[in-house]
């Protein structure tokens, strides 16, 4: 996840059908839980900015710019952005309220105009959004069909289906025509495109829709569909390849792809595996992971993804307090300095997840592929659901140990916490752990800009009064040192629930949160 960018309401709807609307709409602010005046509002300095020096992921001929195309910023899932975040200078805080409850928009990306386009999520269905990224206003809004999860979640009182549910278009990408490429709950793929009338109102229009449905089981529960018989089977993520074609994924491991000029559509079966995170793309391959493995892709002639090779890990005994399966929680991230290949993800080890690092040529021999496996985090308490960052050879990763839903750290509770970094070594010998911090970022994606060198989490601290206080943090990313820390909000309303922090163009940064999305930038 990378990850579980899922939003919740508590709200009762029986059914929902696709619809675009187009409105200027003002934004209302996320209330905040009483006790924010009680607890610190800035700590530390305005860090100066220090570029990180090192070569960006190449660019996706298919994808928006990096920075700009989705969760992970770019095709690697580096989680970096060349542009700079806040420095912490007399920051101040903006929200957008997207529902009366739920709300949480999770991936958001930003056409070639800056403008914002995320996907939010509400027990009534998920709503892609056009927004201004300044005031937050929402501009056009597409109404996506309700997920069998909800549904599920509402008649047999488990609300747990939701929060682990990873599907509907929660992970979506922004294509190199500004178009949002989606899978909703009916197995199908969409492309929407974006336009402006010339009365300036804007509205979202389905330039493209492939239905799935001939390769992916889609007997799913729904209102009218309350007990079905058959199977159904969620696509969680798509991206695109360097050739273009769009690859998919569902949660009981079919893998597949569709030629957006011809439609064709092609797709195996990983029996016994499931997928819920997101994937990464380079031009030697697609990697993607399951709960049992990590597999490199190439597509034949026709399409049919086929396996470059395949690595499995130990994924452990069960599923872990902060893990949504029993597996691996990353998307792999691709990354490596002076033409050096690797792919990183982290294990589900019983007593302390692993960093695990692999050579991905396809010709390396099984025996040589594994570069390192690095513990990390404390005995017992050790686990991620997140993406990993990585910049030239080195990775960062955050303990999301203990982080289940946004009813696990209320009443002023917090995780264990921890953030390491670690380093591939130059000549590829092995890996080392180059600092630790005990920063308690419980579930975001983190993320680096390479601009001025810092890392930005999502982070809550205990607090014996029972506040509930979020805030927004800056790590050097050189030495692992809090800068400063900015609050953002307080209660159920600001826990960000698996939603990454991600930095816009102009600086800001933004986190989706419970109750919608909120902005954070320096002082003008």
């Amino acid at each position: 996840m990378s990850r579980r960018p899922l939003s919740r309401a508590l709200a009762l709807t029986l059914a929902v059908t696709a619809a675009s609307v187009a409105f200027p709409a003002q934004a209302e602010e996320i209330p905040k839980a009483p006790g924010h005046r009680l607890v610190e509002n800035y700590s530390g300095a305005p860090a100066a900015a220090r570029p990180v020096p090192g070569e960006a992921p190449p660019q996706h001929p298919f994808l928006a710019a990096n920075g700009r195309s989705g969760m992970h910023a770019d095709a690697a899932g580096s989680g970096t952005y060349p542009w700079s975040g806040p420095l912490g200078d007399r920051p101040a805080v903006d929200s957008e309220k997207m529902a009366a409850l739920g709300g949480e928009c999770a991936t958001v990306t930003f056409d070639s105009a800056g403008r914002i386009v995320t996907v939010c999520g509400t027990f009534e269905g998920f709503l892609v959004k056009l927004l201004d990224p300044r005031s937050l206003d929402t501009l056009a809004e597409y109404k996506l069909p309700q997920r069998p999860s909800t549904v599920e979640a509402i008649t047999r009182l488990d609300f747990s289906r939701i929060f682990k549910d990873t599907s509907g278009g929660a992970y979506s990408y922004l294509d190199n025509e500004d178009r949002l490429v989606l899978a909703d709950s009916r197995q199908h793929i969409v492309r929407l495109a974006h336009e402006q009338a010339a009365d300036g109102s804007w509205k979202f229009v389905v330039d493209k829709d492939w239905d799935l449905t001939s390769h992916v089981p889609h007997d799913c529960v729904s209102w009218t569909n309350l007990n079905p018989d058959g199977e159904c089977d969620p696509v969680t993520s798509v991206m695109p390849d360097w050739q273009g074609r769009i690859w998919w994924v569902t949660r009981q491991g079919r893998v597949g792809t569709v030629d957006p000029a011809s439609g064709d559509i092609r797709s195996i079966r990983l029996a016994g595996e499931e997928i819920q995170n997101s994937f990464s793309v380079a031009q030697d391959g697609v990697s993607i992971v399951t709960d049992h493995a990590l597999y490199s892709f190439r597509a034949d002639a026709d399409g049919t993804p086929r396996a470059q090779w395949r690595q499995t890990y130990d994924r452990g005994t069960g599923t872990k307090p902060g893990s949504v399966n029993q597996g691996s929680g990353t998307t792999p991230d691709l990354f490596g300095a002076h033409g050096q290949k690797y792919v990183a993800i982290t294990d589900n080890a019983d007593d302390r997840m692993n960093i695990l690092v692999y050579r991905r040529d396809a010709g390396v021999p099984d025996g040589r592929r594994l570069v390192c496996k690095v513990p990390v985090f404390g005995s017992g308490a050790s686990t991620t659901d997140n993406s990993l960052i990585s910049w030239r050879n080195s990775l960062v990763v955050e303990n999301n140990y203990g982080y289940e839903n946004v009813t696990s750290l209320t009443f002023g509770r917090s995780v264990v916490g921890g953030v390491s970094r670690v380093d591939v070594r130059e000549d590829g010998s092995g890996c080392d752990t180059v600092w630790e911090s005990a920063v308690r970022s419980p579930s975001t994606v983190p993320k680096l800009s390479t601009a001025n060198g810092l890392l930005y989490f999502y982070e809550k601290e205990p607090n014996a009064l029972g506040i509930d206080a979020w805030y927004l943090t800056a790590v050097d990313f050189r030495t692992g040192e809090r800068r400063w820390r900015k609050l953002v909000g307080t209660g159920i309303a600001y826990d960000n629930n698996w939603a990454p922090v991600t930095l816009g163009p102009d600086g800001t940064a933004y986190v989706g949160v419970f109750n919608g999305l909120v902005a954070v930038r320096d002082a003008e």
